[in-house]
């Protein structure tokens, strides 16, 4: 059992908190009961299992990875290895797993292009809400929130394991590829048609790319769209949250292709 917070093995695991860490190791985390059974479920490579007392007790199939390192915790060691304040009773660590740009999108006729999209929650949502409306794949720029933050992986709520995605490529690289798969790009940006009068491009294969959450879309990026829409406003609110307007959109895709 590890009890000591301060052990250098409950210290790695905590740095899979940064960035560089899981740059480093291909490795990430994953917190809670809901998210190590979604990986499980998937068959995702998860090495280490650190558990509580309470956490075994309240979760048992949850402790029958057969290829996982099960290690008991005490509570103030496990809060040292997760991101969130109040950690259930699991942390595990697994291995990343993104996709080339081109695997991705093999066989994909609806996709997802995130451009410095730096709000981890906004990310994790949007890849849920990608998943939900059955899209197939979703492509995360260079610029954009890691993938694998813990926040992000929350977010996602298990979408992340049944989400095909690539990550660390360039937004003209990704529009290049699309467009060679034949694939029309749509812009999401508060510059451009309404969305509810260009239903016809929705019939076809293409590729969704939203911006940042403050910025939007920039010129550039714009103009390699095959055309802009953007989330009618009824009301008096200035604008609205991006995962919101995402969904918006790509429900109107779901709706198209049904």
């Amino acid at each position: 059992m590890l009890s000591s917070p301060r052990s250098p093995r409950v210290r790695e695991v905590a740095k899979l908190k940064t960035r560089t860490a899981r740059s480093e190791t291909g490795l990430f985390l994953l917190e809670g009961p809901q998210a190590l059974g979604e990986a499980v479920a998937a068959d995702a490579r998860v090495h280490e299992v650190f558990f509580t007392e309470a956490g075994a007790e309240k979760h048992p199939a949850l402790m029958q990875h057969s290829d996982a390192e099960y290690v008991e915790v005490s509570e103030e060691a496990l809060a040292r290895m997760a991101d969130t304040r109040t950690p259930q009773g699991f942390v595990a660590v697994a291995s990343q797993f993104p996709k080339t740009l081109d695997d991705a999108l093999e066989g994909a006729s609806r996709v997802v292009i995130l451009h410095e999209v730096r709000d981890p929650g906004n990310l994790g949502t949007i890849i849920r809400v990608a998943d939900a409306a059955g899209f197939d794949a979703v492509i995360v720029t260079a610029e954009s929130v890691d993938v694998y933050n813990p926040k992000v992986v929350r977010a996602t709520t298990g979408s992340l394991f049944n989400m095909v995605h690539s990550v660390e490529v360039t937004t003209i690289d990704a529009i290049a590829a699309v467009k060679r798969l034949g694939m029309q790009v749509i812009a999401a940006d508060v510059s451009g048609d309404d969305l509810r009068e260009q239903t016809a491009a929705f019939e076809q294969p293409h590729a969704w790319v939203f911006g940042n959450e403050a910025r939007g879309l920039d010129d550039t990026t714009r103009d390699l769209a095959d055309v802009t829409l953007r989330v009618p406003i009824f009301g008096r609110a200035e604008s609205m949250n991006l995962a919101t307007a995402a969904a918006v959109c790509l429900y109107q895709s779901a709706f198209a292709a049904r």
